[in-house]
C-alpha cells in the first residue's frame, strides 16, 4: 500500500472536508445495505489522514489536537458510522508515541505513512465491568508472547492491517500488543452505526513477538493525555452527528416540508415557529462545536506543558465537551422529525440514522460520570482519574 503524506494542519483539514463531501453521497445507502465501507476506508487510508499524529522527525504532520477534533467533526458530520472507525487507530497511535521503543517507533510509523490501519480489540463483554480486562498475555517460546481471550466491539478490526489488542500480562499490568492477521468474526447487529462491523475477535494461542507488545499500563502512571485525546475524538463524532443531522433537517424543510395551514405563509421555512426551533437546535449545535474547540485547545496546552495540572484540566475540557456534544447529537437527531414533520419519518428516507448513530455511539461511556468529575475538581479541586475513559 502506498500513501499520500500529509504535509501541515491546512493540508489535513482540506483533506477531510474533500472527503467528508465524498463520503456523504452514499452515507444512507450503506446505512440502509449495511454495506461495510471498505473502499471509502481505502480513500482514507490513500489520502494520508490516518498518518496526520506521526511524528514530525517520522516524517508526519505531527498535527495538533484541534485539527484532529475538526477531521473528526467532518467526517462524523457526513458519515456517523465511518468516522467512528479510525477513533481507536488514534488511540493506539499515541500508544506507540508514548511507550515505544525507537525501534517501534520507527517500524509502526513507518507503516501508518505507508497507509496501514490499526483497528482494536480492547472492549470484553460479560466482564465485572470495563475495565475487568481478561485476555491474558502469557510468556511463549523464544521470548515471545501469547494471547489468550475473546474481546468484542472490535471497531475497526475487520478492515485493519494491525489490530492493538488490550492484554493483562502475568503481574496483570495492562499491555497492548499489535497483532497483525486476526480473525474478526463480523457479529455486530447495531441498531445504529451499522457499518463500523464492531465484531469479536477471537484469540486462542495467537503468538506475539516481543517486539510487537507494548507496556500501556506505563501510560497511566504520571500525567497523561490518552485518555483525553480518545475522549477528545468521541466528542468530535457527537458533534460532527449533530451538525449533520441539522444541515439534513434545514434541507428537508426547506425542499419538501409543507407549512402547518395556521401558520399563514407560503413554505415551512418561513413558519416563524420553525424558525423558532431552527434557532434554538443551531445554539445547541454550535454551543457543542465551542466547546470542542476550548477542549482540543486544553488539549494542546496541555500537551506543549504536560502536568498533573494542565493534563487534569484538559481532561475536564474534554469531559464537558463530550457531556454537551454527546446531548445535542441525540437531541437534535431526534428534532429533525419535529421539526421536518410527518413525512420524514418514512423509513425509506433513512433520516434516522442519524439518531440511530447518535444513540449508539453516545453508549460508550455515561456523561453522568464525566458530570461527577467536573463538579469535584470545580468545588473541591479534585483532579480526575488518569484512566482512558477521561
Amino acid at each position: 500500500m502506498t500513501a499520500h503524506v500529509i504535509a501541515d494542519d491546512a493540508e489535513a483539514l482540506a483533506v477531510a472536508a474533500s472527503l467528508a463531501a465524498e463520503f456523504r453521497t452514499g452515507a444512507s445507502a450503506r446505512d440502509i445495505q449495511r454495506r461495510l465501507p471498505r473502499e471509502e476506508l481505502d480513500r482514507l487510508s490513500a489520502s494520508g489522514l490516518l498518518a496526520v499524529t506521526v511524528p514530525a522527525e517520522h516524517g508526519g504532520a505531527d498535527v495538533s489536537a484541534s485539527t484532529l477534533a475538526e477531521i473528526f467533526r467532518l467526517l462524523a458530520s457526513a458519515d456517523g458510522s465511518l468516522s467512528q472507525i479510525p477513533q481507536s487507530h488514534f488511540a493506539y497511535v499515541n500508544v506507540i508515541r508514548r511507550q515505544g521503543t525507537d525501534e517501534q517507533q520507527k517500524f509502526f510509523f513507518s507503516e501508518l505513512l505507508a497507509g496501514r490501519r490499526f483497528g482494536n480489540a480492547q472492549s470484553e463483554a460479560g466482564t465485572k465491568h470495563v475495565q475487568d480486562i481478561r485476555t491474558r498475555l502469557q510468556p511463549g517460546p523464544a521470548g515471545s508472547y501469547v494471547l489468550d481471550g475473546v474481546k468484542h466491539y472490535s471497531t475497526g478490526a475487520l478492515f485493519a492491517d494491525w489490530i492493538p489488542v488490550l492484554a493483562r500480562a502475568e503481574d496483570d499490568k495492562l499491555h497492548v500488543a499489535y497483532v497483525p492477521g486476526l480473525t474478526v468474526i463480523d457479529d455486530w447487529d447495531g441498531l445504529g452505526q451499522r457499518t463500523t462491523a464492531s465484531g469479536t475477535v477471537r484469540l486462542e494461542g495467537v503468538e506475539v513477538p516481543a517486539d510487537r507488545v507494548l507496556p500501556h499500563h506505563l501510560t497511566f502512571e504520571g500525567p497523561q493525555l490518552h485518555g483525553a485525546v480518545a475522549q477528545l475524538l468521541h466528542a468530535a463524532i457527537d458533534a460532527g452527528i449533530a451538525g449533520g443531522a441539522l444541515a439534513e433537517a434545514a434541507e428537508f424543510v426547506r425542499t419538501k416540508s409543507r407549512p402547518w395551514f395556521e401558520s399563514g405563509v407560503e413554505t415551512a421555512a418561513e413558519d416563524p415557529l420553525l424558525i423558532q426551533r431552527f434557532g434554538e437546535l443551531a445554539i445547541q449545535a454550535r454551543a457543542s462545536e465551542a466547546l470542542l474547540r476550548e477542549a482540543a485547545r486544553a488539549v494542546d496546552a496541555a500537551r506543549a506543558d504536560l502536568t498533573d495540572d494542565s493534563a487534569a484540566e484538559a481532561s475536564i475540557a474534554v469531559a464537558a465537551a463530550k457531556v454537551s456534544a454527546a446531548q445535542a447529537a441525540v437531541e437534535v437527531a431526534s428534532a429533525l422529525f419535529e421539526v421536518s414533520g410527518t413525512r420524514s419519518a418514512l423509513n425509506s428516507l433513512n433520516l434516522h440514522r442519524h439518531w440511530r448513530d447518535a444513540r449508539t455511539h453516545t453508549l460508550h461511556d455515561p456523561t453522568r460520570w464525566k458530570i461527577q468529575h467536573i463538579g469535584r475538581y470545580v468545588l473541591n479541586g479534585t483532579r480526575p482519574p488518569r484512566h482512558g475513559l477521561l
